[in-house]
């Protein structure tokens, strides 16, 4: 249990980028022991007060101290010294290496002789990973681990004797037995008396994990309060500055009898077998289903990412006779991808050239391509869409989540889409943003768009969705309506509770 000294404290914290202030005097201390939920909207100020104590950015004005002295954090090497390590949503370990060798990476022990001392290092490895219960061996490429990567990121973090760990939406990417899993792990460490700061967007879990909370509004520290004493549309209400109606969204379905989107027996290996979906104009169809279902794999399947073995894809009533992603971009079909970063957005680009990206002979008169229109379109996405940015040259990376998930969905409607795939639409997002996507969502579709979902946040598809097939082992396992079903039949569906229909 969390006891009252305190490891970490931050007071009046500033910082600005150019053409914007994004922390105002933010307040933040951290108890020996505890698990401390930093709370609030994407654009907050969350990740900047991390970065700031971990080293990647220096504060403008106020100041921290840790384990009672004040210190002066100019890098990452300065916080670790300190104790103090981050463990980012995006795991940051290298693929091709293994466990053991991340672990220590450029900290490698070294016999009397300046080789690097493998027997210590695997050794320490395995004390690290039993400590953690991982089930991960030090020789293990860490390609082939999966999200078991991120108790490696923890154990690399221990071995620099970390006191103090960050963890940045740890569960974002885990099932509900990771999510577990990892719980557990965090538990362990409270015990052993480490203190940990917590970011995550979901509600559900900060009262099972959280001993406290802190949140952020417009990089303002609102209040601290218990987690245990503390409903959770205090909080909400904290974070938003208003209260955020839980109920569902989309209150008509607007589809029609014409099918946009007909998928007919596909197959692509163990992850998609003899898969048969449709949507119709102006429906969203949500796509349900247990981590490792083949939700993703089929998404891009037909989107023409990942090649198929068999079976057919029609668009507008016409065969996609080759599934590639330029066909199906200009059969004016959109793929908004799990991994925004990765997949969907340059993140070295400004917002402007990220919009047009799809779509760039729209631009061009005569082979060359007017900025001035290229801005005048971004401006009208950034305020249709509500975009928080100075400008529509801020580079994207600069961008808090939900604003760059604005900024992929921009870019479909700016290639003038008619259909478009949301893989995990809010991942990542605060329940603010979240109901942003989902308003504009049931917006394009009264306009006539369709939308296919995949989401694995079941309160989510029961918000916004018409109808839902629920995905398990690579097939479909039932179809139903999202009014006449509820959150348990979903579930049945996807674990096998419920034999396919």
């Amino acid at each position: 249990m969390a006891n009252e000294e305190i490891v970490l404290q931050a007071e009046n914290i500033d910082k600005s980028f150019p053409g914007v202030k994004v922390l105002h005097g933010v307040n933040f201390d951290l108890r020996k022991g505890e698990v401390h939920v930093l709370l609030g909207e994407n654009g907050a100020g969350k990740s900047t007060l991390m970065k700031i104590i971990s080293g990647l950015y220096s504060l403008d004005a106020g100041s921290i101290s840790v384990f009672g002295e004040k210190v002066n954090i100019r890098t990452t090497a300065d916080s670790q010294k300190l104790g103090i390590s981050i463990i980012y949503q995006e795991f940051n370990l290298i693929p091709d290496l293994t466990v053991e060798q991340n672990i220590f990476l450029h900290r490698e022990p070294k016999d009397k002789f300046g080789n690097i001392d493998v027997k210590t290092m695997r050794a320490k490895s395995q004390e690290l990973l039993s400590f953690l219960k991982s089930t991960a061996k030090p020789t293990d490429k860490v390609r082939s681990l999966g999200v078991a990567q991120q108790l490696v990121e923890v154990a690399k973090a221990l071995s620099t004797d970390a006191k103090i760990l960050i963890l940045d939406e740890p569960t974002a990417a885990l099932s509900e037995q990771e999510i577990e899993k990892l719980f557990e792990t965090i538990r362990t460490l409270k015990a052993n008396g480490v203190s940990m700061v917590y970011i995550s967007h979901r509600m559900q879990e900060l009262k099972v994990i959280g001993d406290r909370v802190t949140v952020l509004r417009d990089g303002h520290s609102i209040g601290t309060r218990d987690l245990a004493t503390t409903e959770l549309d205090e909080l909400i209400t904290m974070m938003v500055g208003r209260e955020i109606s839980q109920e569902r969204v989309r209150t008509t379905n607007r589809s029609t009898d014409e099918v946009v989107l007909e998928v007919k027996n596909l197959c692509r290996g163990r992850r998609v077998q003899d898969v048969s979906i449709n949507v119709k104009r102006g429906e969203i169809v949500a796509i349900s289903g247990i981590a490792g279902a083949g939700r993703t794999e089929l998404m891009h399947a037909i989107f023409g990412v990942d090649k198929v073995d068999s079976g057919e894809v029609w668009l507008g009533g016409k065969k996609l006779n080759k599934l590639n992603p330029m066909n199906s971009v200009a059969m004016k079909m959109g793929l908004l991808p799990e991994s925004r970063k990765e997949n969907g957005l340059a993140l070295i680009l400004p917002i402007c050239q990220n919009v047009t990206a799809a779509a760039l002979p729209k631009l061009c008169a005569k082979g060359f391509l007017s900025e001035r229109e290229e801005m005048k379109i971004t401006d009208g996405y950034i305020k249709d869409l509500n975009i928080v940015t100075p400008n529509g040259r801020q580079y994207v990376r600069n961008l808090s989540g939900g604003n760059q998930q604005k900024v992929v969905l921009a870019k479909w409607l700016y290639s003038g889409s008619n259909l478009l795939i949301f893989d995990e639409p809010t991942r990542g997002i605060d329940v603010g943003a979240r109901q942003e996507i989902y308003r504009v969502m049931d917006k394009l579709t009264e306009e006539g768009t369709s939308i296919l979902m995949v989401s694995s946040d079941l309160p989510e598809i029961m918000t916004i969705a018409d109808r839902i097939f629920v995905m398990r082992d690579g097939r479909i396992t039932a179809e139903l309506d999202a009014t006449k079903t509820d959150q348990e039949e979903i579930i049945a569906y996807a674990t096998g509770g419920k034999e396919a229909q």
